[in-house]
């Protein structure tokens, strides 16, 4: 968007995602007011995968404020997946940046832009384990942090048949095949902290995909 100011960016985003800037009766309303929305700033940043908006707002108590949000750089929701091999699970070991640490997880990536869901699920598949995904089936939708985050991520499950070559350029050092009680294992004795791994493994249980 070149040399577009934060309020422009803004405005543009309002434009082309108007479900980012619904008002819900008795929530927290998004002002329109062009002098409010040049004190909050609009877009504050922006890159290839994440902007942070500052919105103009007024809380359900009449104050007036700006509310920080983190959006996704296009409205395809992100994806986690995961895999099932002879009906045990696949688990990645991650190393991520944010918490400089190594997490168990499962594969998941950003939307990109122009692809289905479906096929966004079986790229990150196979971009970070080398899998196909013979089938793929859908576990719902997570909102995974609703104080911060604006995007919803789409779960899924998919049966594989292999595990090939990790994306070692990502930061996946390991993966480690384990029957679906071992990984709830993992997530009650803490090894496994990841809030979409234990998201995807209770979804998958309720769908009657544990072992």
């Amino acid at each position: 968007m070149g040399g577009a100011s934060g309020v422009e960016r803004y405005e543009l985003l309002r434009a082309q995602r108007p479900e980012l800037f619904r008002n819900e009766p008795g929530g927290i309303e998004i002002l329109s007011d062009p002098a409010a929305l040049a004190a909050a700033g609009g877009v504050l940043y922006q890159d290839p995968y994440v902007m942070l908006v500052r919105d103009p707002v007024r809380f359900p108590d009449g104050r007036e404020g700006t509310y920080i949000r983190s959006i996704g750089t296009t409205a395809e929701p992100g994806c986690v997946v995961l895999p099932l091999l002879g009906g045990e699970v696949v688990l990645i070991e991650h190393f991520r940046h944010a918490t400089r640490s190594w997490h168990w997880e499962l594969p998941r990536g950003f939307g990109t832009g122009g692809m289905t869901d479906q096929a966004n699920a079986a790229k990150e598949l196979d971009e970070e384990i080398g899998a196909a995904a013979l089938e793929l089936i859908p576990l719902g939708v997570l909102h995974p942090d609703t104080g911060v985050l604006g995007d919803r991520v789409l779960l899924y499950a998919a049966r594989i048949d292999e595990v090939g070559a990790l994306a070692g350029g990502e930061g996946i050092r390991s993966a480690l095949t384990v029957p679906f009680a071992q990984a709830e294992a993992m997530v009650a004795d803490g090894r496994i902290t990841d809030a979409f791994t234990m998201a995807a493994l209770l979804r998958a249980r309720l769908a009657g995909l544990a072992g």
